[in-house]
């Protein structure tokens, strides 16, 4: 897919009637950052995935926690909190009985473009828990807020 075609696919999400495809952050009025979070069954890739596949396959209601993008400004700010927590309460009040991510977890300290699936202690510190590994660096962690 050519990059003219994805930014008119994005473009098509944001616009469209269903949900949109995530939560943005801003700090003083600029935008520094996105978080993508939609139904799990969108997320064709992620399903079909050997290392991000449903823990529990048939169970509706879960919504995914798949990218994060931070501009430099917005880096080392509690912007990944923040957009963490905005993505759940945009499922929570769009039906979300479960919110699940898919973080890097290597045991290193991570390069910033390997962290585009957040980090485990960020997911941890909103409370999320690991449910399967199918990956030594990748966990499916999961939230049922309440």
């Amino acid at each position: 897919m050519e990059s003219g075609e994805r930014r008119d696919r994005l473009q098509g999400l944001v616009d469209g009637p269903e949900t949109a495809p995530g939560v943005l952050a801003y700090l003083d009025g600029a935008p520094v950052g996105w978080c993508a979070v939609g139904p799990r069954e969108e997320h064709v890739r992620l399903v079909r995935s050997s290392v991000t596949r449903p823990a529990d396959p048939g169970e509706t209601g879960v919504w995914s926690v798949t990218c994060f993008y931070m501009a430099r400004g917005g880096r080392g700010q509690g912007v990944a909190g923040a957009l963490l927590a905005g993505a759940v309460s945009y499922a929570v009040a769009r039906g979300a009985r479960v919110v699940e991510g898919y973080p890097s977890d290597s045991g290193r300290r991570l390069q910033a473009s390997e962290l585009y699936h957040g980090w485990r202690s960020l997911f941890e510190d909103a409370g999320f828990t690991e449910v399967a590994r199918r990956s030594p660096t990748r966990p499916i962690m999961r939230l049922t807020p309440g």
